[in-house]
């Protein structure tokens, strides 16, 4: 591995594409705060199990101790009885008589531990009196065994018992006594011992236990207590990690940076958290193969296994490197990596270490500032004015050639950096003739001044401090100005001049404003007359409509009855055809009549209007039935482009009138093969409806005029199409008495629109609001 080429080894580890597999610790996963619960339960546990041992123990030797002394207290009794009452039987026998028994009787028949352990020897007379003890107890000689035992105890069958009675001495003293008869002598033989003397070994026994038991509990409870107090500073080292691993983290994603680890000799690579928010990745676990990282490198960047080799070949520790990897949503992002080599105890082989930095948009704001670099460059070297711009240290930093060219100076100084006593030097200045000051400004932060060349050229130089200490100055060429200026001084004088002409002028005027007052009076007196006269001839034409209504009426029915020969056949074709003519040219003038009729009600102010909800959609349907038929015959097509509904408020008949009018024109001014298109909708404030025909078209100068009374595009030796001209005039002012308009909109030879606005019934409620509230 040593010896082996690193570029060859993740040449090898990018083919077989095997994805690193942490190694991972299995088994019974405990939480250290139930670790910590086990563990005290444990030491609880094992104190009381301890606990309960020692004292069973010590119960089982008690008892076992008490019952030991007592079968050598009753052995011993056993043992002075047998020796005893064979001598005192045969010293009765001898003599005849119970001899006098004294304490070395006593004591003669007792081995040398019969006393130990608190164990008393008593010899009492047949009357029960102590008359010796062993040892020698004074408070018990010479008194009665009834006195200090119970009668329980004194009358037992036998040998006065093989055990031992527990009794209460006198004292509060617990003893165990046993009893044996000398028979035949009179006496008896007491033996006791109290239990304080029969567990004097077992309390020292016990003694040494519990010191035992107390010493390992309190080296449990001292491990115990250093298990916590090392668990608690295990999780306060943790909980201290977390917060620092979590401030680390966000500190990592506000900087935009990751952390690496990469194991050169495994390939394996340790990605923090914000490596993968960075490239927009899922978190995949601690470690990466290089497989998986080499792949979201961007090609043409120096791949990371030559970059090591590099490093390792070289001999250098540290690296400073920038390439491109993809983010996942497929744009490249740019990373700064500042590693060093290290080496790790127990680790095979080094470890690169560093951190990676986002500087996508380092990199983008570099290309931007670039970009603006070299539009601000192409900017300056393209304006018309010479710029200069100098840093603090007095030192060249930007020119164009309107700069160099005015000085004259050579390239060889127009380098960023040139200070600026070099560039005066080498500038051939030009003869300046004057040097006027211009304007009020601190001669601190700058100057602005005016100056006139050897050709006559003006020039005006502002010069301004920068933010930095620098300065910036622009030079204008201002001849023109100049000129203009002495051009405006010449007009001044003329203008003086002609001031003077006016005020000899000013009486003559005002000789004239006198007699231009007198004729708007006169002017005023002829338009009153003027319009009394239009009235009577609107009324006139009024009244004569209905004069001429009357006959038309019976020339067009009796030309209509006999043009369909309703009271038998006229007899001549001719006269039929003389019949359709005086129909249609009837018609005509019924026509014309009803139009003037419409129009001199409309001028004399006397069209009533019945203003009522309707519907678009119907006043237009009803109107196309009218024109289909004409249509039809002109070989002009219709095309409905309105919706089925569509309210608004006015005079129905009077807004169907309009729209025969608008139709029988656009149908009339179409050639054949030719369309109409109707449109209409709602706009909000007001309802629109579109009339587009592709005609002959209306000539620009001429759309003005359309819309009064009896106008017409055609003249009289000119026009191709009948009519009075009165149709759109009518049609206007039924619009403008409804408060709408009509707008005309036409290209001569490519046809016609004409559009009519009416109020909504949106816009007409808003306005009775606004009424009311007047109101």
């Amino acid at each position: 591995m040593a010896k082996a080429h690193i570029g060859e080894l993740f040449a090898k580890e990018r083919v077989l594409r095997l994805p690193f597999i942490a190694s991972r610790w299995t088994g019974l996963a405990i939480s250290e705060r139930a670790l910590r619960v086990l563990v005290t339960s444990l030491i609880g546990l094992f104190m009381l199990t301890l606990g309960s041992a020692i004292a069973v123990h010590l119960l089982d030797a008690r008892e076992a101790t008490i019952a030991e002394h007592k079968r050598a207290s009753v052995l011993q009794a056993d043992l002075v009885h047998s020796l005893l009452q064979p001598f005192l039987r045969d010293e009765l026998q001898k003599s005849g008589m119970p001899r006098q028994l004294g304490d070395s009787d006593l004591r003669r028949f007792l081995s040398e531990d019969a006393t130990t352990n608190g164990r008393i020897f008593a010899l009492a007379t047949g009357a029960g009196e102590i008359i010796s003890v062993s040892p020698d107890i004074g408070s018990l000689k010479g008194r009665k065994l009834r006195d200090i035992f119970p009668s329980s105890v004194l009358y037992q069958s036998g040998n006065l018992g093989d055990d031992m009675n527990a009794v209460t001495m006198p004292s509060g003293e617990e003893v165990f006594v046993t009893l044996r008869d000398l028979d035949p002598y009179p006496a008896v033989i007491a033996v006791m011992q109290s239990r304080g003397a029969m567990l004097s070994s077992w309390n020292s026994s016990a003694l040494r236990l519990m010191s035992l038991f107390i010493a390992t509990v309190s080296v449990v409870a001292l491990i115990g207590a250093a298990f916590h107090w090392q668990s608690a500073r295990a999780a306060e080292a943790d909980n201290t990690l977390a917060i620092a691993t979590e401030r680390l983290d966000k500190a990592l994603d506000r900087a935009r940076c990751g952390l690496w680890d990469w194991d050169i000799a495994r390939g394996h690579i340790f990605w923090s958290q914000s490596m993968f928010d960075i490239l927009g990745l899922e978190p995949r676990g601690d470690l990466l193969s290089y497989a998986i990282v080499a792949d979201l490198l961007h090609p043409e960047d120096k791949q990371m296994d030559k970059l090591v080799d590099d490093l390792l070949t070289s001999g250098r520790k540290s690296v400073d490197q920038e390439f491109r990897m993809r983010h996942t949503d497929g744009h490249w992002v740019w990373l700064r990596v500042r590693a060093e080599l290290a080496s790790s105890p127990g680790e095979v082989g080094p470890h690169l270490i560093g951190i990676a930095i986002d500087i996508t948009e380092q990199k983008l704001a570099d290309k931007a500032n670039q970009e603006a670099e070299l539009r601000l460059r192409d900017a300056i070297e393209n304006i018309s004015e010479a710029f200069v711009l100098w840093d603090s240290d007095n030192r060249l930093v930007m020119c164009n050639s309107k700069y160099q060219q005015f000085h004259n100076l050579p390239a060889s100084v127009c380098v960023t950096g040139t200070p600026y006593d070099a560039v005066a030097k080498a500038a051939k200045e030009p003869v300046v003739r004057q040097r006027l000051p211009v304007g009020n400004i601190d001669p601190s932060e700058g100057s602005t001044f005016e100056v006139q060349l050897e050709d006559s050229r003006w020039l005006q130089i502002n010069e301004r401090r920068t933010k930095d200490g620098g300065f910036v100055s622009v030079g204008t060429d201002i001849t023109s100005l100049k000129q203009h200026e002495e051009r405006l001084m010449d007009s001044e004088r003329e203008l003086m001049n002609t001031v003077r002409d006016l005020q000899k002028s000013r009486l003559a005027l005002e000789q004239q404003s006198q007699r231009l007052a007198e004729l708007a009076e006169k002017y005023a007196q002829e338009k009153g007359r003027a319009e009394a006269a239009n009235r009577s001839k609107s009324e006139f034409l009024a009244n004569m409509s209905h004069e001429l209504r009357t006959p038309l009426n019976a020339i067009i029915g009796f030309s209509e009855v006999m043009e369909r020969e309703m009271l038998g056949p006229i007899g001549t074709k001719r006269y039929t055809e003389y019949a359709t003519d005086i129909h249609r040219s009837g018609q005509y003038l019924l026509d014309v009549i009803s139009d003037i009729l419409d129009m001199s009600k409309i001028e004399a102010g006397r069209m009533p209007l019945e203003i009522k909800p309707c519907d678009v959609g119907v006043i237009l349907e009803d109107s196309l039935r009218i024109i289909s038929a004409r249509a039809a015959e002109e070989n002009v097509s219709i095309i409905r482009a309105f919706p089925e509904r569509l309210p608004v408020t006015g005079d129905k008949r009077a807004l169907k009138q309009v729209m025969i009018n608008l139709l029988a024109n656009a149908v009339k001014f179409t050639p054949a093969g030719g369309s109409v298109t109707i449109a209409a909708e709602d706009r909000g404030r007001e309802v629109a409806i579109v009339i587009a025909d592709t005609g002959i078209g209306i000539p620009r100068q001429a759309i003005d005029k359309l819309g009064r009374p009896f106008e017409q595009v055609e003249n009289q030796l000119t026009k191709t199409k009948s009519g009075s001209g009165l149709g759109l005039a009518i049609s206007k002012s039924l619009i403008e008495l409804h408060g709408g308009s009509i707008k005309i909109d036409s290209t001569e030879g490519k046809g016609t629109t004409v559009t009519v606005f009416l109020p909504s019934n949106a816009a007409r409620a808003h306005e009775a609001m606004l009424k009311g509230a007047v109101a």
